[in-house]
């Protein structure tokens, strides 16, 4: 990683950077219509709904399943900083993957700081296995996914790119490729933000829970997007992290959206879902 990325990352105001910085006039009126969109999915669809994968309350999933013959499985992990948020508002990403063959799974996960963030990302690794058992009895595959995440979402799905699933009992390949969007993957700067009144991190904490150093091993693809309008801090994230990716040895891409911000980028994942299934192997 370069020193000017490093010093992007890290920002003498984080709050700028990783919180007012990334507010935008027109996100109240988009978040309203994507939670309008994801009723009207909802309703037009017959999903599975709140799945239990874990103990925790919050430990469940949602499956949509295509019409057409299986392609694959695309899961979805939801932003909120690991401390907010719901995968219901995001429902509205399906219907491109459906058109396409591909099912999707929205996933919800215990938030902070009523667990810690090891405990956060520890409960949904422990829950991929129970999501592939589920898709293998309904006949959807079963063995692999692709696994997306927008923002505290991306760094999840990071950290499941990074974990030793054989060691688990499970297929190396359980998550096949991932897509993470808008993440942070170096924790550190947020520990000069009010993020971490709930993250309650320390120094120690902050780095062993930053998937950025921890890249090594046999890698699946990865497709990093990001935001034209998003703050030079997070922008760095993404750039570090799929360079991190590559000099490990691992498949990458790094896909800069012009014109969209932290919220607005996703309007790209929801316009052709069968263009992102098969960049991501999901389809023939």
């Amino acid at each position: 990683m370069t020193a000017d990325l490093t010093a992007l990352m890290h920002p003498a105001d984080a709050t700028a950077a990783y919180l007012t910085g990334q507010l935008h006039p027109s996100q109240g009126a988009l978040l309203e219509a994507f939670a309008a969109e994801s009723d009207a999915t909802l309703s037009a669809y017959a999903p599975a709904l709140d799945i239990p994968y874990g103990a925790h309350p919050r430990a469940v999933f949602d499956v949509y399943r295509s019409a057409l013959p299986w392609r694959g499985t695309l899961a979805f992990l939801h932003a909120g900083f690991w401390q907010a948020r719901d995968k219901a508002p995001f429902r509205f990403l399906a219907p491109a993957f459906l058109a396409a063959g591909v099912d999707v799974v929205f996933i919800n996960y215990p938030l902070c700081p009523d667990v810690s963030l090891r405990s956060l990302v520890e409960t949904v690794r422990g829950g991929v296995s129970v999501i592939l058992a589920h898709l293998k009895r309904e006949g959807r595959g079963g063995d692999t996914m692709v696994v997306a995440g927008h923002s505290a979402g991306g760094h999840i799905a990071v950290e499941l790119a990074l974990t030793d699933w054989r060691a688990r009992g499970l297929a190396a390949s359980s998550v096949h490729a991932i897509v993470p969007i808008s993440g942070i993957y170096d924790l550190a700067p947020l520990r000069d933000t009010r993020l971490n009144d709930k993250l309650l991190l320390d120094a120690a904490e902050a780095q062993a829970m930053s998937p950025l150093h921890r890249v090594a091993g046999t890698l699946p693809p990865a497709h990093f997007i990001v935001g034209g309008l998003e703050t030079p801090a997070f922008r760095a994230q993404s750039e570090a992290m799929h360079g991190a990716w590559v000099t490990e040895g691992g498949e990458s891409a790094l896909q800069q959206v012009e014109g969209a911000d932290h919220f607005s980028l996703l309007r790209a994942l929801a316009a052709d879902g069968a263009a992102f299934a098969a960049v991501m192997g999901l389809t023939s």
